[in-house]
């Protein structure tokens, strides 16, 4: 049986494909690049925002008329479960469930209605997970689910109560892709800040980093996503005894007025997320740090808007997601909260934001024109230049070839501008 998997959503949504993926080839089923190829397609689904979801629903439509068997995985499956049936779905598999899908899928062959839900994540060989999206950067799934529960958001249930995998599976994992060529690592988490605290094995993201960095044949190791009041000053500590550990951390904020990340319950004030972030540029100078705000949450006023906009001044912000907020139902925010900022506000908040941060981000980026930087050469661009990022996450364009990808080479800047530098490749250093 040829197979499909399409996939939606976060990084964690990737690394969840690649690991089905595997289970299926294991299993003995054909994987195929297309879904017109294949006789069942797996939508690996993502629910944070109902635009997201509103896309699988329009996907399954256009499966259906291809009369294609469908399967579900993901947030969608653990926000919707059954209901999903009455769409015309052949299973549904739980994001704790992964080791299911090819009993889902051999099954589905009969007609049958299946539906996984439980957590089997011990069960699952991550070291022989070869199936990846890159060939020298992997993803690497440290702890799944979130215990924050803020007011706005539907992660934690759909993706459930924080669980750090043993800090040596995840270790055994990095030696094993280290071994068959990876040089870089990204390990992710919903919280990744939480790793290890629901551990008894003395795990933490300070340690893991810090193991990880000594395995050999890795060059760089990055971390997703942060929460502040989680996030330990020994993790910069750790990144300023390594050159291996990127010079990058991404710390959401989602808003600049105490009284609105009160009421999304945000553990942290306004004052508290700048003290933190002093803290850690202070240990080291020469970090990147990024965040996410969210514009138009209910009850947000003028006043509460200009907070936003003095905080994101100050703090200088590399580079800021934006979002502009929609409910998203079965959270407390779309139960308690009314909507009450017009689209038309929202809209015009996030476009000042917007503008804002790229006239930051130009300025920042002047500080890299003439420099040169070590660049990991990730793929080709559309615009026919290749491109990477330094160890401060910039992203740099540049001409190259396809024999130059996932090597280290130096760049000299040339050109800036509020998004990627373009430079010229002046060595290469891996040979």
């Amino acid at each position: 049986m040829k197979v499909h998997v399409f996939t939606y959503g976060c990084q964690m949504n990737e690394n969840d494909t690649e690991i089905a993926k595997q289970l299926l080839a294991n299993a003995g089923f054909e994987i195929v690049p297309s879904e017109d190829e294949a006789d069942i397609v797996i939508l690996n689904t993502c629910a944070v925002r109902k635009k997201s979801e509103e896309k699988v629903y329009s996907h399954i439509g256009k499966l259906r008329k291809k009369h294609k068997k469908i399967g579900i995985m993901g947030c969608v499956a653990e926000k919707e479960k059954e209901n999903l049936f009455k769409r015309g779905v052949s299973f549904v598999v739980g994001t704790r469930a992964l080791n299911r899908i090819p009993e889902a899928v051999r099954n589905s062959k009969n007609g049958n209605k299946l539906i996984f839900l439980e957590d089997t994540l011990n069960e699952v060989e991550y070291q022989n997970i070869e199936t990846r999206s890159s060939k020298h950067h992997a993803w690497i799934t440290v702890i799944y689910g979130c215990n924050r529960f803020c007011t706005y958001c539907i992660v934690p249930y759909t993706r459930g109560r924080e669980k750090s995998r043993p800090i040596n599976e995840v270790l055994t994992e990095v030696e094993a892709l280290a071994d068959r060529g990876y040089k870089e690592f990204t390990f992710l988490g919903q919280n990744v800040d939480a790793y290890g605290k629901d551990s008894e094995d003395g795990a933490s993201l300070a340690k893991l980093l810090s193991e990880a960095s000594r395995v050999e044949n890795v060059k760089r190791l990055w971390f997703l996503t942060s929460y502040p009041s989680d996030f330990s000053l020994e993790i910069p500590q750790v990144m300023n005894q390594s050159e291996k550990i990127a010079r990058s951390i991404h710390l959401p904020v989602q808003h600049g007025s105490n009284r609105i990340l009160k009421a999304m319950n945000r553990r942290y004030s306004r004052e508290e997320y700048i003290e933190l972030i002093n803290n850690i540029r202070s240990i080291l100078p020469d970090v990147s740090i990024s965040s996410d705000i969210i514009v138009g949450f209910p009850g947000e006023t003028d006043e509460d808007f200009e907070e936003t906009v003095a905080l994101v001044e100050k703090m200088q912000f590399e580079r800021l997601n934006l979002a502009i907020y929609s409910p998203r139902e079965g959270t407390v925010a779309w139960k308690y909260l009314k909507d009450d900022v017009l689209h038309e506000e929202k809209v015009r908040r996030m476009s000042f934001l917007l503008n804002l941060q790229k006239r930051i981000n130009r300025e920042l980026n002047e500080s890299y024109q003439g420099r040169e930087v070590e660049v990991i050469v990730e793929s080709s661009a559309k615009n026919g230049l290749f491109y990477g990022r330094d160890v401060r996450n910039k992203i740099i364009s540049f001409n190259g070839s396809e024999e130059l990808i996932g090597k280290s080479v130096l760049v000299r800047i040339e050109k800036i501008s509020a998004g990627p530098l373009f430079g010229v490749i002046t060595k290469t250093l891996d040979i």
